[in-house]
C-alpha cells in the first residue's frame, strides 16, 4: 500500500509538469535572449579609403541638392577649415576659407562674400553663403553626375593646381558632361577635397571647375 502511495505521488508530479511544461525553463534566462543581444553587438567593419569617402562624397552631394546648410557644417574640417575655389585654380589669396565657427555664425545671415572674380569679365562674384553653395557650387544636379576618386574628368584650359595645393589629401570629382549642342563645353565639375583627422576625414575644399575663356 506505501509502495502504491509512493507510485502515485510521482505520477502527479509527471503530470503537473506536463500541464505546465514552461513553468521551470522560465526560471532560468533563455538562451535565445543571449544570443539575440550578442547578435545585435555593434561589430566594427573595416571599409577602404575609397569607400569612406564615396559615402562622404554621397552625404555631401545630397546635402547640397537638399540645401541643408546647417548639416553642410558637420563635414568641415575641425581645425582647418574649409576653401572654396570658383575655378579649378585654387587661388589663397583670393578663395574664401571658412572656419566651422565662422561658417555656422554667418551662414543663416544676408552677409554678402566675395568669392573670386568671374572667367571673362574679371568682375568680383558677391553672394551670401546661401546663394553661392545653391547658384555656383552646386549649379548643376551632380547627384546624378559620373564619380571618380583622385581622377580628373572635366579637364578644360585653365590651370588645375589642386594637387600641388593639396597634396596629401585625397578628392573626389562629381562630372556632369556637356551637351553635343554646345560642343560639350558646357561640362561642369564639382570637386571636394578630404583631409583625415582623428581617424576621420573631413572637408577641406569645394573646387568648381568648368570651361573657361
Amino acid at each position: 500500500m506505501k509502495k502504491l502511495f509512493v507510485s502515485l505521488f510521482i505520477l502527479s508530479l509527471v503530470v503537473a509538469c506536463k500541464k505546465n511544461p514552461d513553468k521551470f525553463v522560465n526560471d532560468k534566462p533563455d538562451s535565445t535572449e543571449y544570443v539575440k543581444t550578442d547578435a545585435t553587438k555593434a561589430t566594427p567593419v573595416e571599409v577602404s579609403k575609397d569607400q569612406a569617402l564615396k559615402q562622404l562624397n554621397e552625404e555631401i552631394i545630397q546635402v547640397l541638392k537638399d540645401k541643408d546648410y546647417k548639416k553642410f557644417t558637420d563635414f568641415i574640417h575641425p581645425e582647418k577649415g574649409v576653401r572654396f575655389s570658383m575655378y579649378a585654380f585654387v587661388n589663397p589669396k583670393e578663395d574664401k576659407n571658412f572656419s566651422r565657427s565662422n561658417f555656422m555664425k554667418y551662414q543663416p545671415t544676408k552677409t554678402l562674400f566675395t568669392w573670386g572674380t568671374l572667367d571673362g569679365s574679371g568682375d568680383p562674384y558677391k553672394a551670401t553663403i546661401d546663394n553661392y553653395l545653391t547658384k555656383w557650387v552646386y549649379s548643376k544636379d551632380f547627384a546624378t553626375g559620373q564619380v571618380a576618386f583622385n581622377e580628373f574628368l572635366g579637364k578644360g584650359n585653365s590651370l588645375n593646381n589642386l594637387k600641388e595645393m593639396y597634396p596629401k589629401a585625397d578628392f573626389t570629382e562629381n562630372y556632369i558632361k556637356g551637351s553635343e549642342t554646345n560642343a560639350e563645353m558646357d561640362w561642369k565639375s564639382l570637386r571636394l577635397v578630404f583631409e583625415e583627422f582623428q581617424g576621420k576625414y573631413y572637408l577641406v575644399a569645394v573646387v568648381n571647375d568648368q570651361w573657361t575663356i
